[in-house]
């Protein structure tokens, strides 16, 4: 090797050695932006998440007020009436939504999708037919909660009690 041949080679290999640096760097500032877009998308799903637990109760509550069936405004003064008038009465409050699902996972070793869950739900509970998304909602609220553990394979998502539960 000449010494010409030699000192190409090493202008080569220093000029691919810059080109590499450089393009490692500019490779980290765009990680770091994406990084930094992941924390901020990671912030307003947490305060969902927290938004969610906390009016978890909230939004149950005026499902239920909406299902119900309207009264015209006289009748529901004259309710309102007699209701004040009368004690009360014992009422029987169906179970939460998220404790019939614990109690179904609780009831299988594996894994289970939302979708088995719910139609188990349906079988066992037909006065209760919550629709797909609320129930997937439910489930989301109890891995939140730690009550429950997701796993993802592929495009599935399966649950699983805890430990803890």
């Amino acid at each position: 090797m000449t010494r010409q041949s030699a000192a190409t080679l090493r202008a080569r290999l220093v000029d691919q050695a810059a080109s590499d640096l450089e393009e490692n760097r500019r490779r980290q500032r765009e990680l770091a932006e994406k990084i930094k877009l992941l924390k901020q998308e990671e912030a307003i799903l947490v305060d969902i998440l927290r938004l969610a637990e906390k009016y978890e109760g909230l939004a149950e509550a005026s499902l239920l007020s909406e299902q119900a069936p309207k009264k015209p405004a006289p009748a529901e003064a004259k309710s309102r009436r007699t209701a004040a008038s009368t004690p009360p009465k014992e009422t029987s409050r169906q179970p939460l939504l998220g404790d019939l699902l614990l109690s179904l996972l609780g009831a299988h070793e594996e894994p289970r999708p939302a979708k088995e869950l719910r139609d188990e739900l349906l079988e066992r509970h037909p006065d209760r037919s919550p629709t797909p998304q609320v129930v997937r909602n439910t489930l989301e609220s109890l891995v939140a909660k730690g009550r429950i553990r997701r796993h993802k394979q592929q495009r599935s998502v399966k649950y699983t009690l805890t430990a803890s539960a």
